[in-house]
């Protein structure tokens, strides 16, 4: 899993963290959008995972809250690797009891880093951050596909 874990890290590089998250609805058909992730391990089972911050009140939230699973599709040219398996929210609507809540600024600090980003003002960022209720999204790495 480490060289596959590898080739989506140089993958997510090359493509500034830019990939796809698709989330099943309860009537079968896909919700997808694009999103900045990184990989990064899952801060409460140590688990490598493919992390993203999404804002308070989003759709993929709410369905995340009811399925549990997503997919998200890095690609690259015609190099793709998809990574699937299940998804936990830490954030302030998310309060997960595996995670301080206090180290949610940091945690949204490392998911933003992990997928490229840089800021100079992180006091800036990390008001922003809690104005919008941005929550940390991890989906673990059970299943990676694709010739990544």
């Amino acid at each position: 899993m480490t060289t596959k874990l590898d080739a989506v890290r140089a993958l997510a590089a090359g493509e500034t963290g830019l990939a796809t998250v698709a989330i099943a609805r309860t009537d079968g058909t896909v919700q997808a959008s694009v999103v900045n992730a990184g990989l990064l391990d899952d801060p409460v089972s140590g688990r490598p995972s493919v992390a993203f911050v999404a804002v308070g009140g989003a759709r993929k939230l709410g369905l995340l809250r009811e399925r549990g699973n997503a997919t998200v599709v890095f690609r690259r040219g015609w190099n793709w690797a998809a990574i699937q398996g299940p998804a936990r929210l830490i954030g302030p609507d998310d309060p997960d009891p595996g995670f301080d809540p206090a180290g949610l600024p940091g945690l949204l600090r490392d998911i933003f880093t992990a997928a490229g980003g840089t800021h100079d003002d992180w006091d800036t960022y990390d008001r922003v951050m809690a104005e919008e209720r941005r929550c940390a999204v991890f989906v673990e790495a059970s299943r990676i596909s694709g010739p990544a």
